[in-house]
């Protein structure tokens, strides 16, 4: 989302990276490129105006100007205002004071908001919620359909009337059935339409009216812009807005909906879409936002990620295996399987601070290459998984036939494992602050 963001800031701080100290001359023509970074970024121009007279601001003082390092000091400037314009912390979903808590989906057609109903469901599911989901949405075809599906992913509980019923009977209705399956939340997935229209704004507000919902979140595609900015601006003007969630923070747009919003609308950014899976939706943290559009990483993100879907249990033991060095490709093909739960390999490889800025530019993390590693090692045999040298050029061939691969990525694979395992070999406790955990190799 913010790569071409990231490379305009690097460039900057490239620029004035070595300088002896910041002059009023260096520092104009790196707000100036600052300036024109934000604003091909998408950034609603107001906010970069007042930004960057708020880093201007920050910079002066003789402390700021006789700095040893100019650079690290702009790169910690721009840091904080960053942090400062989309929020400066996390704001956590409002739970009512007596259940259920109703949480209102708002927002355009086609901005993701029946997915993501579903993957707030999952969310609070795992943090020990029972979530309804109520299909209130009765004029986009198959859109109660939809959530049905989406709920039954989720794990949650379904409800709706049925495409022929009142949009508003159905939320109302909601909150009864809620408290017959014992659910403390609902999510209401409201009506879209093409383009905000008074039909449209109407039924919203009946809706908020009638249940008295604790947070109405508006829902919004990243990738829209500034369109999505000013679709939020005509929902808030209508309806009390408690938070947005962006979709489709995972594409290629230039990202500047996410430092625009917060500022225009005066309304907290709680969620973040990060993909099409069911559990890719992540709370929003400005200070790890902003870590990333600087390519500082975001190693707390990776953390509770590894923390929500690797086995524990699973995890110590084949740390105490490479202790051992008695590891096989059973337990590697095992990590395989785990590292594939916790998403994209290319937006794990992200996470980690410094990382991207390692990766060359015409490198492309094809996930594709996990595939066929687990298509070669899932066509070995159990005795082959457990005893690699017993893998001659007849085995090899086999393995390549039945994976799909040629010899040579056998070959390199075995080659890349034994070298792993030599290596971690040599780490008794596991290399200090990687807990033990190896690399991926790629065949």
């Amino acid at each position: 989302m913010f790569e071409a963001l990231n490379k305009r800031l690097e460039t900057v701080f490239k620029n004035i990276r070595g300088q002896g100290k910041l002059t009023e001359k260096n520092m104009k023509d790196s707000l100036q490129e600052i300036r024109l970074a934000l604003l091909e970024a998408d950034v609603n121009y107001k906010v970069v105006k007042q930004f960057i007279q708020d880093v201007q601001e920050a910079a002066v003082g003789l402390k700021v100007i006789e700095s040893i390092n100019p650079a690290q000091m702009i790169v910690k400037i721009v840091h904080d205002e960053l942090v400062k314009v989309m929020g400066e912390k996390n704001e956590p979903l409002k739970m009512a004071d007596n259940p259920p808590t109703i949480v209102m989906m708002v927002g355009l057609q086609g901005q993701g908001k029946t997915t993501t109903a579903g993957k707030l469901a999952l969310m609070l599911k795992h943090k020990g919620h029972k979530p309804l989901l109520v299909g209130a949405d009765v004029y986009r075809p198959a859109a109660i359909r939809q959530l049905e599906v989406v709920a039954k992913q989720a794990g949650a509980e379904f409800f709706s009337l049925g495409e022929n019923a009142n949009p508003i009977d159905i939320c109302v209705m909601s909150r009864g059935e809620a408290q017959m399956r014992n659910c403390d939340v609902i999510i209401l997935d409201t009506a879209g339409r093409l383009h905000v229209d008074a039909e449209m704004m109407g039924e919203v507000r009946q809706i908020h009216s009638a249940v008295k919902p604790t947070e109405i979140l508006f829902v919004a595609n990243a990738m829209q812009g500034q369109d999505a900015v000013n679709s939020a601006k005509e929902f808030h003007a209508a309806l009390p807005l408690t938070g947005v969630i962006l979709t489709q923070m995972d594409g290629d747009a230039r990202g500047g909906a996410a430092l625009s919003l917060i500022n225009v609308t005066g309304c907290p950014i709680k969620f973040v879409g990060t993909g099409e899976r069911i559990d890719a939706l992540d709370a929003f943290h400005p200070r790890r936002m902003a870590d990333q559009i600087l390519g500082m990483g975001d190693v707390v993100s990776l953390v509770e990620k590894a923390q929500q879907v690797v086995d524990r249990e699973q995890a110590q033991k084949f740390q105490e295996k490479i202790r051992k060095a008695n590891w096989d490709l059973e337990d590697f093909l095992e990590q395989i399987q785990q590292v594939k739960k916790m998403g994209p390999l290319c937006d794990l490889m992200k996470k980690i601070p410094g990382f991207s800025k390692m990766i060359p530019k015409d490198m492309d993390f094809d996930e594709d290459e996990l595939k066929y590693t687990e298509a070669i090692v899932r066509s070995m045999t159990p005795h082959e998984r457990r005893n690699p040298k017993i893998i001659n050029g007849s085995r090899r061939r086999r393995i390549a036939q039945g994976s799909g691969t040629t010899i040579q990525d056998i070959n390199h694979l075995l080659k890349d494992f034994d070298k792993m395992r030599k290596m971690f070999k040599n780490f008794p406790k596991g290399p200090k602050g990687s807990g033990g955990r190896p690399h991926l190799p790629l065949a």
